[in-house]
């Protein structure tokens, strides 16, 4: 095919984590410059129900302290563990484990990337849930102090999942999208490919039959990397508290 894919269109560096800017050059969206403060964000996902819940767990009388045993060879252990699972997870990404491709000669079908960018998906969000949770109950073994943190941890986890499930559930439906872009400019001549608005949000030269399925393949583990990283932001916090105890 034509040797031609237009340069990704230029745009003013915005502050925003890696996975939402990620996301927003795949999709050729803009990052607004400045929104909604964290409190006022908040205020938008919590319903009044459960932000009765979480000023009772942040006001009120702290939990008696556990049994706290060996707390250094126990955060030891735990921050291994942690490590090892997202090593496992990210190992699982970068292998394509679980990606069933058709033959090289079959049209292009977007259905093998669904179903393996699902399965990560609900992978890590398994492992990110099991891994919380046994951090929360080494906490509330602890210090008052640590008991309401794994406390509000539960309740924020609790509050948050919603949004969290809904934001998530678009990005096979973006990947979708961004491959279509890139199927669609890879079948054009190369005359029309360099004018055409689908090919604008395609940053490198395509000269070689599927080079853009093997861009494509990129940007997807580039992608689920990019969520692992944001699962395991909580994950990080209550070791760094387990670290401090």
């Amino acid at each position: 095919m034509g040797a031609t894919v237009a340069k990704v269109q230029q745009r003013a560096p915005v502050q925003a984590p890696a996975f939402a800017r990620l996301l927003a050059r795949l999709a050729d969206a803009d990052i607004p410059p400045s929104g909604p403060g964290l409190g006022e964000r908040l205020g938008q996902w919590i319903d009044w129900n459960r932000a009765v819940v979480l000023a009772r767990a942040l006001d009120g009388r702290l939990p008696k302290a556990g049994v706290t045993g060996d707390a250094a060879g126990d955060v030891a252990a735990d921050a291994a563990e942690c490590a090892r699972v997202r090593a496992s997870l990210a190992e699982a990404i970068a292998g394509e484990r679980g990606l069933n491709l058709p033959t090289p000669a079959a049209a292009p079908d977007y259905a093998p990337f669904r179903q393996y960018c699902l399965a990560m998906q609900r992978a890590m969000q398994t492992a990110s849930g099991r891994l919380r949770g046994q951090l929360r109950e080494r906490l509330t073994a602890g210090s008052p102090q640590m008991a309401r943190l794994a406390e509000v941890d539960a309740v924020m986890e609790q509050a948050l999942s919603p949004r969290e499930h809904g934001l998530l559930s678009g990005v096979p439906l973006m990947l979708e999208a961004y491959f279509g872009r890139l199927c669609a400019a890879a079948a054009q001549p190369q005359a029309e490919a360099a004018e055409s608005q689908a090919a604008a949000t395609v940053a490198p030269s395509v000269a070689a039959p599927g080079a853009w399925l093997a861009l494509f393949r990129r940007d997807l583990k580039d992608v689920l990397l990019a969520e692992l990283d944001v699962r395991f932001h909580p994950i990080e916090g209550l070791l760094a508290a387990l670290r401090t105890s």
